[in-house]
């Protein structure tokens, strides 16, 4: 939560004229439910296999940019499945930073939403330590602490298209 998966992802898409999926988005869309209703209603567990499924179905599009949720990459094969058919970018950014990004968001995240910033970037911290071994999994690591602007968005679309060679 808070890298700019779905900014980046977007600028990415629109910048190499590819349809770009956010995987909650796309889960919504197909379900006619919020993914908070859909967690709500089938638990953690119940979430995680329908985001795989619908995972292996956006993974069968061609010429795309996918956006997975901060969990994805953690559940069944789904980081190994990913890096099998494409090419993964773990937007790395400090649990400081990410707080910050996520009390300017607009978005409302159950989650976090009753946190004080102390509690918010704690919790950050906790949930990085546990995800790490999975998102280093990726086959690019990029750093995005410094996306306050769109002109450092553009930057950062531009680095990671050199990084990776995409």
């Amino acid at each position: 939560m808070g890298a700019g998966k779905t900014t980046i992802g977007h600028a990415l898409a629109k910048e190499l004229g590819r349809q770009f999926y956010d995987l909650d988005w796309y889960i919504e869309m197909r379900f006619h439910r919020k993914v908070s209703e859909i967690f709500q209603e089938r638990g953690e567990e119940g979430f995680r296999k329908i985001e795989h499924n619908m995972l292996h179905e956006v993974a069968e599009f061609e010429d795309i940019i996918i956006s997975c949720g901060g969990g994805t990459p953690c559940f069944y094969d789904n980081m190994d499945y990913m890096n099998s058919l494409c090419t993964t970018i773990y937007l790395k950014a400090s649990p400081e930073v990410l707080a910050a990004h996520l009390k300017m968001g607009k978005t409302v995240r159950p989650l976090i939403q009753d946190k004080s910033p102390e509690e918010l970037t704690d919790y950050i911290r906790e949930m990085l330590k546990t995800r790490e071994p999975y998102y280093s999994k990726a086959q690019y690591i990029f750093d995005v602490d410094l996306l306050e602007t769109r002109e450092k968005v553009g930057e950062s679309v531009r680095l990671l298209r050199q990084a990776t060679g995409i």
